[in-house]
C-alpha cells in the first residue's frame, strides 16, 4: 500500500469511536478519522446531528455509523459500546470528547451544576474507557484519547465544575495508561485552548472579541476544531505506538504568554 497521507497513520479499516461528535471538535475528528480511513462511530445524545454527519461520510465512500449514546449513564455506554462491536467488531481508538460547561463561581454554583459537569466530563470518560477498553484489552492493542483543556492546567473562573473536571481528566488519563499500558493500550490527553467551539460561538459575536483572543496567543489566531483533530488523529493512530500518558497542549502558544502580558516598556507593545 502506497505510503500516501491518508494510509500513513495506518488507520485504515480500524474501528474508531468519538463521542461528543455531533459538533465541533467531536465533529471534526470524526471526519479526520473517516478520511484517514476508519470506521466511525459517532457518538452524541444527539442522535439526529451524528445521524447527519454519517450520511455525509458514507455517501463519499467512509464507513461511519451515529449512535445515541448519553455518556454519563454507564447503561446508555454499555449499550452504544456493544453496538459498535456488533457492527464492526472491538474497537481500536475512543476518542472522549462529549463536554459541558455550566457557568458558576465556586461560592454559589449549584450542587446540580457542579455534578452535572463532572458526571459528563470526568465520569463519562472513564465509563466510556471502561467500555470500549475492554475491548482493546482483551485484544491487547488500542488508543485511547482525551480531549481535555487548558483550563485543566490552569483554573478558569466562574465556570463551576469545568477546570476540575479537566484536571480530572489529566490524571484519569495517565492513571489509564499507567494500569492498561501493559495491556497493549495507550492513553494520552490533549489540552485544547483558544478554540472556537460551540461553547464559545456565542463570545464570537462581540465586536472586537476575535481579535482580543488572537492577541494574547503566540501564533496570533484563534484555534478551529480541526486545529485539534490532527493532534487527536496522531495520538489514536498507531504512528504514535510510544506515546503514552502523555498531554499535548494545542493553545497556539497562549499558555506561554504569561510574561508578554506583563508591561515592560520599550520590550513589548501587549
Amino acid at each position: 500500500m502506497p505510503d500516501t497521507p491518508r494510509h500513513w497513520l495506518q488507520l485504515d479499516g480500524q474501528v474508531c469511536a468519538v463521542t461528543g461528535a455531533a459538533s465541533g471538535i467531536g465533529a471534526a475528528i470524526a471526519r479526520s478519522l473517516a478520511q484517514a480511513g476508519a470506521r466511525v462511530a459517532l457518538l452524541d445524545r444527539d442522535l439526529a446531528g451524528c445521524e447527519q454527519i454519517a450520511n455525509a461520510l458514507t455517501a463519499q465512500g467512509a464507513s461511519a455509523l451515529a449512535v445515541a449514546c448519553d455518556v454519563a449513564s454507564e447503561a446508555s455506554v454499555q449499550a452504544a459500546a456493544q453496538r459498535v462491536h456488533a457492527a464492526w467488531g472491538p474497537a481500536y481508538a475512543l476518542i472522549n470528547n462529549a463536554g459541558l460547561l455550566r457557568a458558576g463561581g465556586l461560592a454559589d454554583v449549584s450542587l446540580d451544576d457542579w455534578n452535572a459537569v463532572l458526571a459528563v466530563n470526568l465520569t463519562g470518560y472513564l465509563l466510556c474507557a471502561r467500555a470500549f477498553g475492554a475491548q482493546m484489552r482483551q485484544a491487547g492493542r488500542g488508543s485511547l484519547v482525551h480531549v481535555a483543556s487548558v483550563s485543566g492546567l490552569t483554573p478558569q473562573t466562574q465556570s463551576g465544575a469545568y477546570s476540575a473536571s479537566k484536571a480530572g481528566v489529566l490524571l484519569l488519563s495517565r492513571q489509564l495508561a499507567v494500569e492498561w499500558g501493559p495491556q497493549g493500550v495507550r492513553s494520552n490527553a490533549v489540552c485544547p485552548g483558544m478554540v472556537r467551539t460551540a461553547l464559545s460561538a456565542k463570545f464570537y459575536e462581540e465586536p472586537g472579541f476575535e481579535a482580543k483572543r488572537a492577541a494574547v496567543t503566540a501564533s496570533r489566531r484563534v484555534g478551529e476544531p480541526q486545529d485539534i483533530a490532527d493532534v487527536a488523529l496522531f495520538l489514536a493512530s498507531p504512528r504514535a505506538a510510544y506515546v503514552n500518558a502523555a498531554e499535548i497542549t494545542v493553545d497556539g502558544g497562549m499558555t506561554s504568554m504569561l510574561m508578554d502580558m506583563v508591561p515592560r516598556p520599550g520590550f513589548n507593545a501587549t
